[in-house]
């Protein structure tokens, strides 16, 4: 994973949590840890992992997380696929 990915995956898991991310960068992340990324229509995306699927919503405009709630279910789609970063 190059480093400006590695910066986002260090960013949807800091702590207190950084509301200051790009969805893109999200999306570019998932890509570049092999996940396949399905856009589904209705604002949403299909992203399989690993054996781990899930649709998310983008988000509004499309530019920044909208919410605490998104980013902590980015978290733990990442986590169940085995990509949280190393203590």
């Amino acid at each position: 994973m190059g480093h400006a990915h590695h910066e986002t995956l260090q960013k949807v898991f800091a702590h207190p949590m950084d509301m200051n991310i790009h969805w893109r960068d999200v999306v570019k992340m998932f890509e570049q840890l092999g996940g396949h990324v399905e856009e589904t229509g209705h604002g949403r995306l299909k992203v399989k992992l690993g054996d781990h699927e899930r649709t998310f919503g983008i988000p509004h405009h499309g530019h920044s997380l909208d919410s605490r709630d998104e980013l902590v279910e980015i978290r733990h789609f990442l986590e169940a696929a085995g990509h949280a970063p190393k203590a």
